[in-house]
């Protein structure tokens, strides 16, 4: 974009929204925390551990990755989770893949609730001003009712596995090697992030919020900052930066006024047509370039605050109808893959498709 004239350098470095980048970096130091610490493992065994036939633990593993990534980006609660669901659910001699699927689908779903849930409802609430008390009230009802279809349709789509005779009721047996735990280092990442949660409804800026715990924490004695750094997704801050800038250019280059006149005739004041021109370009380029391409669309039309959260809502549920719609998705597929379970595109697909479609009308019923 600089090279070919489209944005100066100054113009470039402009357009990348700096509190989208801090609220990431934070954010990725806090789930590093979370993962080094133990606290994520911890809790997982014990949520799935007590879960006693298939049903409650399916209904487990959805509502421990739904509510862990309303607040903590998604990507990193699939990264978390998958490999013991995948160990719990061999060792009960169960069927992993609704499982895995579980965690996925889950995480976009419940990722939907705040600002913090994923990239993109970051961007939302950078660009949009919308606070995070209000975007939770908004979002968080759709996460809830979304969660609930999950695990309806898992079983409908899994009779064999959840309606059959063999409930497996028997306990798993034990670890052979339990999960070591710093309880103090634990207490410590626990308290960090339940400041941090209180300061986001507080109303404090989220991305001073997370740039101020995660400094906190790499404050620690406990654990050496370079671990926390060898977490933290350096490329993925980048690609960011990148797309800012990509988009931006775009936006210069392709988006004139006369354009964005024409672009009226897709009506997106209706939310159908906003929902389906959101849910469709984030399948084609990906959910976090749609959003950024969709912010000149929005500004003109009569209620954009709504609009923004139509978009947050419609992007992320849109993930959850291909293997291939996000990022968390292909972490659980891979992270599987690793572990000797295969996650199909088709079992993927026959999911997530009905799935998408529930969701995206409980959101246009919420929202709209």
């Amino acid at each position: 974009m600089v090279a070919f004239g489209v944005l100066s350098l100054d113009d470039a470095f402009r357009a990348i929204d700096l509190d989208t980048i801090t609220l990431l970096l934070g954010m990725m130091i806090l789930v590093a925390d979370l993962r080094l610490s133990g606290l994520l493992l911890a809790a997982t065994e014990r949520t799935m551990g007590r879960a006693a036939s298939p049903v409650t633990l399916l209904i487990a593993v959805v509502a421990l990755a739904g509510s862990l990534s309303a607040f903590l980006v998604n990507d990193a609660v699939c990264l978390v989770l998958t490999p013991p669901v995948v160990e719990l659910a061999l060792r009960r001699g169960r069927d992993p893949v609704p499982y895995l699927l579980a965690v996925a689908m889950a995480a976009n779903i419940g990722s939907v609730a705040t600002i913090t849930g994923n990239p993109q409802n970051m961007i939302i609430g950078s660009l949009s001003g919308i606070g995070y008390r209000a975007f939770a009230a908004a979002e968080a009802p759709v996460a809830a009712i979304g969660l609930a279809l999950l695990v309806i349709v898992l079983i409908l789509t899994h009779p064999g596995e959840f309606l059959s005779g063999d409930r497996g009721d028997a306990p798993p047996p034990p670890r052979r090697r339990p999960a070591r735990a710093n309880r103090a280092f634990m207490a410590e990442t626990l308290v960090v992030t339940a400041a941090m949660i209180a300061a986001f409804f507080v109303g404090i800026k989220p991305a001073e919020v997370a740039i101020v715990g995660g400094a906190a924490l790499l404050l620690s004695p406990r654990l050496k900052p370079r671990r926390i750094y060898a977490e933290i997704n350096w490329t993925l801050l980048l690609m960011f930066a990148g797309l800012f800038i990509v988009v931006a250019g775009f936006d210069h280059a392709v988006l004139s006024p006369p354009v964005l006149a024409r672009a009226a005739v897709l009506n997106l004041n209706h939310p159908l047509a906003l929902t389906a021109l959101t849910a469709l370009a984030s399948n084609l380029v990906s959910n976090v370039p749609a959003v950024l391409a969709l912010k000149p669309l929005l500004a003109p039309l009569h209620d954009p605050h709504r609009a923004w959260l139509i978009v947050a809502m419609a992007s992320t549920l849109a993930g959850n109808a291909t293997l291939v719609g996000s990022v968390a998705n292909l972490i659980v597929a891979e992270r599987a893959r690793a572990l000797g379970v295969r996650l199909s595109f088709a079992a993927y697909l026959r999911v997530g498709a009905p799935l998408t479609l529930l969701t995206l009308a409980v959101g246009l019923w919420r929202l709209g």
